[in-house]
């Protein structure tokens, strides 16, 4: 018996070998055949559909690759300003993409443009949702400077169509950020056929009532263009029956968002085209190869290389030869590029990251893409077992500063803080809110208990100003502001970091290693923001990847 069964295993092996392409090649070879089951994948009769295809992400519209890798993060230049607040260490960074210039002013004209039209403000339901995302052209203003044409004009009018947006603050950089993610889903849909060309404009024109969400399409498809998703079928649709794609075709493409700190540093030092082992060392002073602001190559000898404040009421050199070429902000692309192709990662404008400020940087919790400012959600699940989808409603927040801005527009998921059920028992995460975690909470400190005799106010390491403002039925804004002499910091959760030297700043912020913070509410006159996207898959593009095969050969 023993005998037979070994003999009925072997000839069993045998099949299955023969099933996974040992003894036929060809079946294993094929993309469409299953190397767990053997079964089809994509067959006609059903069964198992997959995106066999997929080559690699496609390059997003308006960014360049950044290829990652490890670089010292932090400063290693003199502190004059003694803040010691970005201590050098070692980081690694994955791959991901960048917008190759700060957001225009025509960029975000666009998106205002979508949002007065989607939902129109003489619309009581939504007049805040546009009111909500307009810049600050106030922030021109000063008590004794005349810079009224550019309170009037900055924005709209088209001679300043290419200069960088000013007056946006961090939630609107990140509200844009997501608005721009949909309206690229939905040309990646049409170009793939999954929608007309037409659905492109459908929500503009007010042919449909609703609009595009990425997750909702991915969760709820239905419930996309306010239900009438149907009309909007492309060439995909196969005998009047809808078809959707899903996360696992590979045509929708992740989010758009505010880069971390961490990749901001990485992608403005470009490491990738030097040739100085003090540069790997976390020595390269700026963007661009050299310790000086001025072009030392015989083309151009002299220009200067960005655009920044040169000295006490200079703010681009003598008129003529010498000159940088602006005053206030520049358009984009008016200065050369780093080794990545990133243009004005120094001057022109300072830039919003993701990163919720602290003077530290804790490597030893993390130095793989390192992020503080994790707050980890889940999508809300009505009593019929399906997301639930804002159909209706507009979910507003009022800032500190009493400005209304929509933080969940009519279509969208509603998210939630995750619970008990995701973190009981894990050892990465044990909670939603991340972004005080081993600065600012309870084992931070073993004095943590000294910092507030209040009961009720939540204990922190960062004695901050508690400004309140909320609004009475009526609708006025009622504003109350923390008179309290014993506040001892201006850091708490909602302050975010922003990089790099601006028009208005001296050749000191240019260091890429330099950070500074602003509460998340509030805008400047020297403060933009560009995009960023994650790289799905491969750390390098393919045809890098052949190359360096070569190579070794």
């Amino acid at each position: 018996m023993k005998k037979h069964s070994i003999k009925v295993v072997l000839s069993c092996a045998a099949i299955m070998v023969g099933i996974t392409g040992c003894k036929n090649s060809s079946l294993s070879s094929s993309k469409n055949i299953s190397r767990a089951t053997g079964w089809k994948i994509n067959a006609k009769e059903g069964g198992f559909q997959y995106n066999s295809d997929f080559k690699e992400q496609e390059t997003p519209p308006g960014t360049v690759f950044i290829e990652g890798g490890t670089f010292t993060k932090g400063r290693v230049q003199d502190d004059v300003m003694h803040d010691w607040n970005n201590t050098p260490t070692q980081q690694h960074v994955q791959s991901f993409y960048m917008d190759e210039t700060e957001v225009t002013n025509k960029m975000y004209m666009e998106y205002l443009d979508y949002l007065k039209k989607v939902y129109p403000p003489e619309n009581p339901r939504y007049e805040n949702i546009y009111k909500g995302a307009l810049p600050d052209t106030l922030v021109w203003r000063n008590r004794l400077g005349f810079n009224e044409t550019m309170t009037n004009n900055y924005l709209r009018h088209p001679a300043y169509a290419e200069y960088p947006v000013v007056g946006v603050n961090w939630v609107q950089a990140t509200q844009f950020a997501e608005w721009r993610t949909d309206r690229v889903n939905e040309l990646m849909l049409a170009k793939e056929g999954y929608l007309q060309e037409e659905a492109l404009y459908s929500a503009l024109n007010g042919e449909v009532e609703g609009t595009f969400s990425t997750e909702a399409y991915l969760n709820n498809p239905e419930s996309v263009y306010g239900g009438q998703i149907d009309s909007l079928q492309g060439k995909k649709k196969k005998d009047s029956i809808p078809v959707f794609a899903k996360r696992s075709s590979g045509v929708l493409m992740p989010e758009y968002r505010l880069p971390t700190e961490t990749e901001w540093e990485y992608a403005a030092q470009a490491l990738v085209g030097t040739r100085e082992y003090n540069n790997y060392r976390g020595r390269k002073k700026y963007p661009w190869e050299g310790d000086y602001t001025r072009n030392g190559q015989r083309v151009g000898r002299g220009d200067q290389l960005a655009n920044f404040k040169q000295g006490k009421g200079d703010y681009g050199g003598i008129a003529g030869w010498s000159d940088d070429g602006a005053d206030i902000t520049a358009p984009v692309k008016s200065y050369k590029p780093n080794d990545f192709g990133l243009y004005d990662m120094a001057g022109n404008v300072s830039e919003w990251v993701a990163d919720v400020y602290r003077p530290i940087v804790d490597d030893e919790i993390s130095d793989f893409n390192y992020f503080r400012g994790n707050i980890y959600t889940k999508k809300a699940i009505g009593e019929d077992g399906k997301v639930k989808i804002l159909k209706d409603s507009i979910v507003y927040d009022t800032l500190p500063n009493g400005r209304i801005v929509a933080i969940n527009l009519p279509g969208e998921i509603k998210e939630e803080p995750v619970g008990e059920e995701e973190t009981y028992l894990r050892i990465n995460f044990s909670k939603s809110d991340n972004r005080g975690y081993r600065d600012g909470d309870p084992g931070s400190s073993r004095f943590f208990e000294r910092f507030s005799d209040d009961e009720d106010d939540a204990r922190r390491m960062y004695d901050s100003p508690q400004h309140k403002v909320e609004r009475d039925s009526t609708g006025k804004i009622l504003r109350q502001y923390d008179t309290s002499n014993f506040r001892t910091s201006l850091i708490n959760d909602e302050v975010r970091v922003y990089k790099g030297g601006s028009w208005r700043d001296r050749a000191y912020w240019l260091d890429p290693a330099q950070r500074r913070y602003l509460p998340q509410y509030m805008a400047t006159d020297d403060i933009g923001f560009r995009c960023a996207m994650s790289r799905v898959g491969s750390k390098s593009k393919t045809k890098n990847k052949s190359v360096r095969h070569k190579k070794a050969k």
